[in-house]
């Protein structure tokens, strides 16, 4: 894994730009970090629903 890490990111640094490269990586954490706390809340909904649901 380790070796298919370096070119990729050889390949990343020398085709973008560095200002857009950061960027990019600005946009995908607030992303991504939107996604995990969604899917943490909906995680809660439904664990205190399976909780509290009397079947």
């Amino acid at each position: 894994m380790k070796n298919l890490i370096y070119p990729v990111l050889f390949l990343a640094m020398a085709s973008l730009s560095g200002c857009e490269l950061i960027g990019d990586i600005f946009k995908a954490g607030v992303w991504v970090g939107v996604l995990i706390v969604v899917g943490i809340i909906a995680l809660i909904v439904f664990l205190v629903s399976k909780l509290t649901g009397k079947r």
